[in-house]
């Protein structure tokens, strides 16, 4: 996983001595010899994580990343306090002041790589919901970034931990936060509230006792791979064991505490956790609905004009000149005297035709292909990766499928009969094309459908096609 690193440190053989571990692990390394400096350079280069030394002169490391935190344009840079102090009261200043861990000199390289691998993951998944939120912004959806999050911190935690006496000090710890705790004492216990309950952070002991000494770390195996804990923040506690810690972070825990345990450093480290959940949801929430609102269509939650045009732009955009493009078809559809339904029945059944249409539709094409509703009673799908005579073979089928089965509807005989006309080309991959010549080809063969008799299929190049000759086969089929 490449990277780009900045190394903060007031004296340059602590640097040079950071970097050569670095660039052993081959990230790209940035240096900088003072807050100032620092700052300056996180500005401007965004790295990808900060190694900051605390004790420097003229502005500390304390100070340095309050301002980076405090920035919206850094805040999500990743930041690692590295100093030779060892009080828990630094530690827990460093976590106050928005450091995302503490390490202390002198390093042991195998922690710290996997420190550093552990929060470029974090990272790398945040970079992406907030390079989705950008697109959102593009499409003109929503106005205004979600950097950070103001709001309650409460959380629901699940507690992991067999030692009785200390479990019932964590657990005091934490709801004296006003955070709801439900304690398990073995992963079977775990597991069994995981399967009732929604958690927003679960801390687990490494140390669990069970039959093999790495019964804690085989657990939290099983909560990174399980669908309902994959994307729940875990913060580990353990006993100064760097292999132990090293390997739960390589396993996907995002944070660790060891014993004994200083309350108000697991009420920091908890908070960070809490804060970025929260944070990385409301960027989700804000990119589902933005998404939703810009580019489907809210009566059949097809895809828009919008998305289509990206999104087929994108599939004839030239690729590698040694790797040809995938050959695709297009299909326009139009629902015949679909004027004369609304005007007989009124716009709710015709509302009510819409949708079963575009179910019908959808449901039979592959999950990767493409239907868009783009306009009022038009459609396209776009087919991916497929020969021609398969796509004559499933335009005529879909034609087939609305025109030979009614269409339930708020009616005094309960159904309509519907038909389709079709205008289609195919792509092979060989030349250059653009979206417009593309759309204008197929629509000039929907006219042509409509011209000779409508529910029919005007495929480019082959003309009306005739039913008999394209009659249901098994290769005909498309997997959903």
């Amino acid at each position: 996983m490449s990277a780009r690193i900045l190394v903060v440190d007031d004296i340059m053989p602590n640097v040079k001595l950071l970097e050569a571990k670095l660039k052993n692990e081959y990230y790209t390394v940035i240096s900088a010899y003072s807050g100032a400096e620092a700052l300056e350079i996180t500005e401007k280069e965004k790295p990808d994580l900060i190694l900051l030394d605390v004790m420097m002169p003229e502005m500390d490391g304390f100070e340095v990343c309050r301002r980076i935190k405090a920035n919206p344009e850094t805040e999500h840079i990743p930041v690692v306090m590295v100093t030779a102090l060892t009080d828990a009261t630094d530690r827990v200043n460093g976590l106050e002041a928005g450091a995302d861990d503490f390490l202390t000199k002198p390093l042991e390289d195998t922690a710290l790589i996997a420190r550093v691998r552990s929060l470029i993951r974090l990272k790398m998944t945040m970079d992406e919901w907030r390079a989705r939120e950008n697109t959102a912004m593009t499409f003109g959806v929503i106005e205004e970034s979600c950097h950070s999050y103001e709001g309650n911190d409460t959380a629901n935690v699940l507690l992991i931990e067999d030692q009785g006496f200390e479990a019932d000090k964590f657990r005091k710890t934490i709801e004296g936060q006003g955070h709801m705790v439900s304690l398990a004492s073995t992963g079977l216990q775990a597991m069994e509230l995981i399967n009732q309950y929604l958690f927003d952070v679960i801390i687990v002991s490494i140390d669990l006792q069970g039959n093999n000494q790495d019964e804690g770390l085989r657990f939290l195996s099983h909560l990174r791979s399980n669908e309902k804990t994959r994307s729940v923040p875990i913060l580990m506690i353990s006993n100064n064991d760097n292999e132990k810690i090293s390997r739960g972070l390589e396993i996907g825990a995002h944070d660790y505490v060891v014993r004994p345990v200083d309350s108000n450093e697991l009420k920091a480290r908890l908070k960070t956790q809490i804060r970025r959940k929260r944070v990385q949801e409301k960027l989700q929430t804000n990119y589902e609905m933005s998404l939703s609102m810009a580019l489907t269509d809210t009566l059949t939650g097809l895809f828009n004009r919008r998305y289509l045009n990206v999104h087929l732009e994108k599939l004839l955009q030239s690729e590698d000149d040694q790797q040809q493009k995938r050959p695709i078809a297009i299909l326009m559809f139009d629902i015949d005297h679909f004027k004369d339904v609304n005007d007989t029945h009124g716009h709710s059944v015709g509302d009510e035709v819409l949708k079963v249409f575009s179910d019908r539709i959808k449901n039979r094409l592959r999950s990767f292909d493409i239907m868009a509703r783009t306009g009022g009673e038009e459609f396209i799908a776009v087919l991916i990766d497929v020969p021609v005579e398969k796509a004559c073979h499933i335009a005529e089928r879909l034609r087939r499928s609305v025109a030979e089965n009614p269409f339930p509807a708020s009616v005094e005989e309960g159904e309509l009969y519907i038909t389709t006309s079709i205008g289609a080309i195919h792509i092979d991959g060989t030349e250059q094309n653009t979206v417009d010549d593309v759309l204008a080809l197929a629509d000039k063969h929907l006219y042509e459908a409509k011209e000779k008799g409508r529910n029919k299929v005007v495929f480019d190049g082959f003309g009306v096609l005739n039913p008999d000759d394209y009659k249901e086969t098994p290769r005909a089929r498309v997997e959903g």
